[in-house]
C-alpha cells in the first residue's frame, strides 16, 4: 500500500464487475486500464480468480475486480467461481451489474438480480455491446431493466469501441469515497506476474482450440527467470488437460497446435514483461482435477481465503 500524503479531495474505490459469462467484463476492465491483464474469450466462464485492475488518475484510484461470470455450478471449481462472485458483493463500494444489448433478459440475470436483493451497495446498470444493437432497441433495454430492479445508475456502453465508457467513470467517481492512492500510480494490478503470464497462455490455449477443449483447461508456470548471460526471460508452463485426447488436440499434428498457442502467447507475454522472451510449453493429464479440491488449490483457486 501506498502511505504518502493524501491529497484533500482525492478519491479511492473498489468496483466490482458483475455479470453473467461473456457479457464483455474481461473487455471492459483491459479498455480502462489500457493493457491487457484479463483474458478475453467468447468462451463463457473464462475468468476464474478475481483481477484486480487498477485505474490512477489525478485525483481518484479506481481498483476493478473482474468476477467470474454468475451462474449455476456444475462442479468444485464451479461452487469456487460462484463463491468468490458473490463474495465480492460484500467487500466493494460500487457494483456494475454488466448486461450484453444484445441478449435478452433471461434466467441468467434473474438469478444475479436475486443475488442482489440483501445488496447495500449502490448498483450500476451497465449495458454493454451497445455498438451491435439500434438506439431504438437499446431503449427498450433500458425499460424492460428499470422495471425489474431500482439501479442507482443506467449507462450504456461499448467496451470494445470505447463509447461512453469515460462517462461510466465519472459517474463511478461520484459514488466512491474520499480515500488513500492504495497503489502506486503505475500499478495496474494486484496479481503477480506469474499469474498474468498463465493466464495469457490460457487465453490463446482457448482461443486456438474453440469448441474442442472446454473449461477443463488450466496452465501452471513451473519456471520464469531472467537469463543472467542474455537479455531474455525463460519462461517454462504447462497446460494442464483432463482427458488423452484433449492433450493430443492441443499438442496438435505434429506439434503445429501447441507451437502456434506459444507463439501468440510470448508475444504478449513480451509486452507485459517488457523483455524478450523464451516460452516452453508441454501438456500434461490430469484427469477430472476440476473435482479434486488438492488440485484446484495447486492451480491457484483457493477456497481458504474466502
Amino acid at each position: 500500500m501506498n502511505n504518502t500524503t493524501t491529497p484533500k479531495g482525492h478519491k479511492s474505490g473498489f468496483i466490482s464487475i458483475i455479470g453473467r459469462p461473456n457479457v464483455g467484463k474481461s473487455t471492459f476492465l483491459n479498455r480502462v486500464i489500457g493493457q491487457k491483464i484479463a483474458i478475453m474469450s467468447d468462451k463463457p466462464q473464462t475468468t476464474r480468480n478475481k483481477v484486480q485492475g487498477v485505474l490512477t488518475t489525478n485525483d481518484a484510484q479506481f481498483i476493478f475486480i473482474d468476477t467470474p461470470g454468475i451462474h449455476k455450478p456444475k462442479h468444485k471449481l464451479g461452487d469456487f467461481m460462484m463463491k468468490v462472485a458473490q463474495n465480492t458483493l460484500k467487500e466493494v463500494d460500487v457494483i456494475l451489474f454488466m448486461v450484453n444489448a444484445q441478449e435478452g433478459f433471461g434466467r441468467g440475470e434473474e438469478f444475479i438480480l436475486e443475488k442482489f436483493q440483501s445488496v447495500r451497495t449502490p448498483i450500476f446498470l451497465v449495458i454493454n455491446k451497445i455498438d451491435q444493437v439500434h438506439p431504438d432497441e437499446l431503449l427498450k433495454i433500458i425499460e424492460s431493466y428499470k422495471e425489474k430492479y431500482e439501479f442507482s445508475e443506467i449507462i450504456p456502453i461499448s467496451a470494445l469501441e470505447g463509447n461512453n465508457v469515460e462517462t461510466l467513470l465519472g459517474q463511478i467517481k461520484e459514488y466512491i469515497p474520499e480515500g488513500p492512492q492504495f497503489y502506486p500510480a503505475d500499478q495496474v494490478t494486484d496479481h503477480p506476474e506469474r499469474f498474468i503470464v498463465s493466464e495469457l497462455i490460457r487465453e490463446k490455449a482457448l482461443h486456438l482450440t474453440r469448441e474442442e477443449i472446454p473449461h477443463s483447461l488450466a496452465v501452471t508456470i513451473d519456471k520464469m527467470e531472467r537469463r543472467e548471460d542474455k537479455d531474455v526471460i525463460h519462461v517454462m508452463a504447462t497446460i494442464i488437460v483432463e482427458r488423452a485426447s484433449q492433450k493430443g488436440i492441443v499438442i496438435g499434428k505434429q506439434g503445429k497446435m501447441l507451437k502456434e498457442i506459444g507463439k501468440r502467447a510470448r508475444v504478449d507475454i513480451e509486452n507485459l514483461l517488457g523483455s524478450k522472451v523464451f516460452l516452453e510449453l508441454w501438456v500434461k493429464v490430469q484427469k477430472d482435477w476440476r473435482n479434486k479440491m488438492s488440485q484446484l488449490r495447486d492451480f491457484g483457486f483457493r477456497d481458504d481465503e474466502y
